[in-house]
């Protein structure tokens, strides 16, 4: 356990009443031959739900932390996430049973269509392979990222199945509340990636002025505002300092006035990546 970690993290409540950690570890962007290392180190500082992908291409070092940990295995929430060239029905059982191989896990507890891809027009019958791979042993729960109201709306009632949770760039210069309003009325858990904007915005005064107050950092502050708003959230990074950083933001509550100075940083030109609407190949 971290040595600053005062409260356990909370445990969110999927609609198919498994239970997620709210606060977990992101490792887009880590290389493979880090991966051992970098999640070795989440796991020893506290976090317990791990978020990879295909795409990431470190899912091998990522199990491996997980099986050597010494953690027992029903402790750790583990994500990963079918690619875009792996849509359609055969495509996506390959994918997952790949994903499952590198991981060398006997289960995921969350398997999640990576993009919509709406143009390619494949992600109903990726859903409904999705569907039929949950009914295994081998995984637990499924879910999407990166889609909007058409493509969740679209998913739910051609298949009747909904997803555990989406989820979606956001961060306060893009706060999605349409959409986080539109997952919450299906009962679908919003999820942030990439919850720090990389660092834009966290010199802002809002966000400055709060961490002056509480004595945390500017990143802390944003991602109590996070878990404040019901979001759950994915921090990503290398270093063991920023993970401990990261993860200590369970001791302190910020007021209603508060949480929407931050929350009225959001602007039209905010998405930083991009738009699910309209991508629908290779990042």
């Amino acid at each position: 356990m971290s040595p600053h970690h005062s409260a356990p993290v909370p445990q969110v409540i999927l609609n198919d009443q498994t239970s997620i950690p709210q606060l977990g570890f992101g490792v887009y962007k880590v290389p493979e031959d880090d991966a051992y290392r970098v999640v070795s180190e989440a796991l020893e500082v506290g976090y317990r739900l791990i978020d990879t992908a295909a795409l990431y291409g470190n899912e091998e070092g990522v199990g491996r932390a997980i099986r050597e940990s010494g953690i027992p295995r029903d402790e750790i929430f583990v994500t990963t996430k079918l690619w875009n060239t792996d849509h359609g029905k055969k495509e996506t059982v390959d994918a997952f049973h790949a994903s499952l191989d590198r991981l060398g896990l006997a289960y995921v507890d969350l398997y999640l269509i990576h993009w919509p891809q709406p143009a390619v027009d494949k992600y109903v019958e990726t859903w409904e392979e999705m569907i039929a791979l949950r009914d295994t042993d081998e995984l637990r729960s499924i879910g999407v990222s990166n889609f909007t109201a058409p493509t969740l709306k679209r998913i739910i009632s051609e298949t009747g199945v909904v997803p555990v949770l989406n989820q979606i760039e956001l961060h306060p210069g893009f706060s999605q509340p349409d959409m986080r309003k539109f997952n919450s009325y299906f009962s679908v858990r919003t999820q942030a990636w990439s919850p720090l904007a990389r660092g834009e915005g966290l010199d802002a005064n809002a966000i400055t002025a709060l961490a002056e107050k509480y004595g945390k950092t500017p990143a802390q502050i944003v991602l109590r505002w996070h878990m404040q708003l019901g979001t759950l959230v994915i921090p990503k990074t290398t270093h063991r300092e920023r993970m401990e950083e990261n993860f200590d933001v369970l001791d302190f509550w910020m007021g209603e006035e508060e949480l929407a100075s931050i929350t009225n940083m959001d602007r039209a030109d905010g998405r930083m990546s991009k738009d699910p609407d309209e991508f629908n190949g290779d990042l």
